[in-house]
């Protein structure tokens, strides 16, 4: 089971692993190319728009063909583009190879959780998911600090090549996997896709899905606009950034420990109300001038992060939960507007804010208090499964 369960957190890390790594090389090639920020920024939003999309493919793919095909398909081409980086002598080809990056890069999240709910069930998958979230934290903790390293001592192109071997040792532990699907779906792919509709039919599983996947929303501007704020405004080197985004990327690690010991003494339907609340209040402070940078952004963000990473994963468990069947088609939607949402946020945060710490707390607050009231209102109208 160790095995395997380290081979699910790989996968389940390619999103960070193929964004944070990159951040600390945004500043350096917006002013080696002579491009703005809103144009690099594409190069994260070409990822994350093509992700989403083959997101809603991977996932019918692997109910119907089981899930290591697709999946090892999606890697060879994340290895390919990943590459095509690391070659890459102008914005237009990096945006380009980053799209191919994300479309591949999209089978890895959307098979894991559906891979998950294969070989595990009831409490033991709630526990897997945290044991993920936990071992996924040293991901966007490690990634920046590499990223700074590699731009700082050899050349931002060795970050593509790093990538591309995670995903040659991806595809080589895919290989390896027993196949975890043991009942094919055999009708025909247009069918598979109406799965999509039926789901979106289930109104737990939908609304549910929706409301948790604007709390990622002030996390994904953050991501966009770390960079632009420590080095470019603040005027930290790529390393010194690196440390500052693994110190927030620990509350990643520390969450999921507090949640595993108070999910013993409250119940989820307490414990997650409090994951929207604690965002809300984190947002308050960035929007006050008064308190001076970075401390008006580090502190702030780092709790917000901590309440964003305590309902991430028992939230991803509760929408599972909703649907008995098309686990495959269900992991792959949920994923899907997570993602959506945040690319939305990355674009909207890199356009022409005076203060744009002010406005991620105002997107904070906003997502938040949004997800609050859903929550209640989901609760009131439909009786939820718990896990």
């Amino acid at each position: 089971m160790i095995k395997t369960i380290a081979l699910l957190a790989l996968l389940a890390a390619f999103p960070p692993l193929s964004t944070d790594m990159y951040l600390a090389a945004i500043p350096l090639l917006s002013d080696k190319w002579h491009q703005p920020l809103a144009i690099v920024n594409l190069t994260l939003i070409g990822f994350f728009l093509p992700y989403c999309g083959f997101l809603l493919v991977y996932g019918p793919l692997s109910d119907r063909h089981g899930r290591r095909p697709p999946l090892l398909a999606g890697l060879a081409l994340y290895i390919g583009a990943s590459l095509l980086c690391a070659i890459s002598d102008n914005i237009v080809l990096l945006i380009l190879a980053r799209t191919l990056q994300g479309a591949g890069a999209a089978a890895a999240s959307a098979i894991v959780f559906a891979i998950c709910k294969d070989l595990f069930a009831g409490n033991l998958r709630q526990r897997i998911f945290i044991q993920l979230g936990i071992i996924v934290a040293a991901a966007p903790m490690i990634a920046p600090i590499i990223g700074g390293w590699i731009v700082e001592s050899l050349s931002w192109r060795w970050i593509f090549i790093l990538q591309a071997l995670l995903g040659m040792i991806s595809a080589i532990g895919v290989w390896l996997m027993d196949e975890s699907l043991t009942v094919l779906r055999r009708e025909g792919l247009q069918l598979v896709f109406r799965n999509y509709l039926r789901l979106m039919s289930n109104m737990p599983f939908f609304l549910l899905t929706l409301a948790l996947a604007c709390l990622g929303i002030p996390f994904f501007a953050f991501i966009a606009v770390s960079s632009e704020i420590y080095i470019t405004g603040l005027g930290y080197s790529e390393k010194v950034y690196g440390y500052f985004f693994a110190c927030n990327a620990s509350a990643f690690l520390v969450a999921p420990l507090f949640f595993s010991r108070m999910v013993h003494h409250f119940s989820l339907s307490r414990l997650l109300p409090i994951s929207y609340l604690g965002v809300l209040l984190s947002s308050l402070p960035m929007i006050s001038s008064a308190v001076p940078l970075p401390y008006r952004l580090t502190v702030p963000m780092w709790f917000l992060t901590f309440f964003f990473a305590f309902g991430r994963p028992p939230g991803n468990n509760l929408i599972l939960e909703q649907v008995d069947r098309d686990a495959g088609a269900a992991s792959s939607l949920m994923v899907f507007f997570f993602f959506i949402t945040g690319a939305s946020s990355m674009w909207l945060i890199s356009l022409d804010w005076q203060d744009k710490v002010a406005f991620l707390g105002w997107l904070g607050m906003v997502s938040a208090t949004t997800t609050i009231l859903s929550w209640w209102a989901i609760n009131r109208l439909f009786k939820l499964r718990l896990p």
